[in-house]
């Protein structure tokens, strides 16, 4: 008993000289910290030399190679946003697995010698489906997203207390790789609600985020005005030359004269509209601009390191004075210093010797690594199998029905296409009106094709000539929600309003929602070929496996499939005319694709390319005749 009591002693003074020790280290140095000017890493002056990249952008297979030429570019940091649509696909279901393991990517970049940002949002903007909003938000009838809308607002804080479960032990409060951490994203582009921005903020800090926080603006006074935050550090963001740079950062010291000085971004490209020019900038202009945040001892972050592939639907959109909705394309290439197949450019190779010539005392260069799957050329080979699509509904959708046609989030789907469809029984003839698509439609009477609707253009009347009985269906596809500005919260897609034709408005509507998640159910024929929409399959052998650029020259506008990987969209009228196709998405021996072509007619038939096309069709931005 006495040896017992003893042991008791001993261990509760252990207990009790363990906890002081604790405590003691509660008050120890953090990693990293914000004083004065000067950013801190162990308590030594440090300067942020980032690069962006997204890992639902990149096979996490790519991940540590894309990793490994970041740092040998002479990075030390990465930086990404955290993608609340893919994380949460409805509400209270949260996936962290696989392409979207968000701590994995993390601790692959600790290991690779790179520290991180990262950018939760919960808005993210990055030319994304909804600047990365869930699409199941827009269910809530009058929700307002980036607003005190305690709807919204209890959404987020669900979100940021999940996402905190995923990187608590990788933040710099605990000696992890997780540098800091942005608050909202470019809110002075958006509003000026300072109350909005303050709960964003308490909400981060009560999901347990206690590293040091900061917002990212444009770099101007109508900015300021409503994105940065009184006691969070303020940085900027902006493109051009060692001009730009300057003037940019005259307007932040007006601002806000003490605090360190970063870009955000670093806008060392630029991403591309369908129907518009590609873009590229020249290596020599970032480079220079590069150097001199360098010889000013300004940290920043290049948007973006590595673009990557904006798979799947999750393409964003724009608007702009000219043109009412500006669909972005799927490749996010961004003329990046590497490339969508992880290729080194002369963008990477003048950006690396302008830092090699700026490193701190003990560090240098490590050698580039080159992908370890170069790209390979794919012969022709022909699609001769097809199922049409009206004739796959039963296998494809479940039909709701209605009085009036509802839009995509009234019957509970995030992305792809609806169809809508109508019978008029004493016929018409005059002026089909859809009131209004979003945000491309194929109108079809009796499963033939008779007109398109562009958003692009504000369409929304089509020439009709509809028989007694004839069958009046509407093929509408979500081509991506708006990503930017302050039309948010009107981004509902399939039509919105009403249909009349010829002046009379349809009642009574079949709608077959059509996400396109699951293709396997599709019975293809070899025989004639579908006059609409349809579904075509085929495939082709390889003896080695490498990434390609899927040539869909001579198709003309839907979305295509590889071994069950949903790649993206395409369209004839450019810019891109090539799809990436991941080296890990291949097989040795068979590799099956289907495509899903909304027009019809034009080549059946595709090759794989090593290097990507950029051609724009010469009537891309030109409405048609009406």
């Amino acid at each position: 008993m006495i040896q017992r009591a003893r042991r008791h002693r001993i261990a509760t003074a252990l207990l009790g000289l363990g906890l002081a020790f604790a405590s003691l280290g509660s008050f120890a140095a953090p990693r990293f910290a914000i004083e004065g000017d000067r950013f801190l890493l162990d308590g030594k002056p440090h300067l942020i030399r980032s690069g962006e990249m997204h890992y639902p952008r990149i096979p996490r297979e790519f991940w540590r190679e894309r990793l490994r030429q970041a740092r040998a570019m002479g990075l030390n940091t990465v930086t990404t946003y955290v993608f609340w649509n893919l994380h949460e696909p409805e509400p209270g279901r949260f996936d962290f697995s696989g392409n979207l393991d968000l701590a994995a990517f993390i601790r692959t970049a600790k290991e690779e010698g790179l520290d991180v940002i990262v950018r939760p949002g919960p808005y993210i903007c990055t030319e994304l489906e909804f600047g990365g909003f869930p699409a199941w938000l827009l269910r809530t009838p009058g929700l307002r997203v980036r607003s005190m809308d305690p709807r919204f607002l209890t959404a987020v804080e669900r979100y940021l207390r999940r996402t905190h479960e995923e990187l608590a032990p990788l933040l710099s409060t605990h000696g992890g790789p997780i540098l800091m951490m942005q608050v909202e994203n470019e809110y002075g582009s958006y509003g000026r609600d300072r109350d909005y921005m303050e709960t964003i903020k308490r909400q981060m800090i009560a999901a347990g985020f206690d590293l040091p926080l900061f917002t990212s603006d444009g770099a101007g006074p109508h900015y300021f005005e409503g994105g940065p935050l009184p006691g969070v550090t303020a940085v900027i963001n902006f493109d051009g030359d060692v001009a730009d740079a300057q003037a940019s950062f005259e307007h932040l010291k007006t601002f806000r004269p003490h605090g360190p000085r970063m870009v955000g971004e670093y806008w060392a490209g630029w991403f591309d509209h369908w129907g518009e020019q590609h873009h590229t900038t020249p290596p020599e202009r970032a480079a220079s601009t590069v150097g001199w945040f360098l010889d000013q001892g300004i940290s920043f972050n290049l948007y973006m390191f590595h673009g990557g592939t904006s798979f799947g639907w999750m393409a964003g959109a724009n608007y702009s004075r000219d043109m009412p909705y500006q669909p972005d394309t799927t490749s996010y290439d961004y003329d990046a210093p590497v490339d969508e197949a992880g290729r080194i450019t002369p963008k990477y190779r003048a950006l690396r010797e302008v830092i090699g010539r700026h490193l701190e005392a003990g560090e240098s260069l490590l050698p580039i690594p080159e992908p370890a799957t170069p790209t390979i050329a794919i012969a022709p080979f022909q699609l001769r199998e097809s199922a049409g699509l009206l004739d796959a509904l039963p296998t494809l959708s479940r039909p709701v029905r209605a009085q009036l046609p509802r839009t995509m989030e009234a019957l509970d789907q995030n992305y792809g296409f609806v169809l809508y469809r109508n019978t008029v029984p004493q016929g018409a003839n005059g002026k089909l009106v859809v009131d209004e698509v979003r945000d491309y439609a194929v109108a079809l009477a009796d499963g033939k094709p008779f007109g398109t609707l562009d958003r692009r253009f504000g369409e929304r009347e089509l020439a009709a000539d509809l028989k007694p009985g004839e069958r009046l269906d509407l093929l509408v596809e979500n081509m991506g929600r708006i990503n930017f500005g302050t039309r948010l919260d009107e981004e509902r897609k399939g039509v919105t309003r009403s249909v009349t034709v010829g002046g009379q408005e349809l009642f009574d509507w079949t709608m077959y929602p059509l996400p396109l998640n699951d293709l396997s159910g599709l019975r293809y024929s070899s025989k004639a070929a579908p006059t609409g929409p349809a579904f075509w399959r085929g495939g082709f052998e390889l003896d080695r496996v490498g990434s390609t650029f899927l040539d869909t020259r001579g198709w003309g506008k839907g979305h295509v499939w590889i071994n069950g990987h949903h790649l993206g969209r395409y369209w004839k009228i450019g810019p891109q005319q090539t799809l990436f196709v991941p080296a890990p998405w291949l097989r040795k021996g068979r590799n099956e694709v289907v495509v899903l072509d909304v027009e019809g007619g034009g080549a059946r038939s595709l090759r794989g390319l090593t290097d990507p096309v950029y051609e724009t069709a010469p009537d891309g931005l030109k409405p048609r005749a009406k």
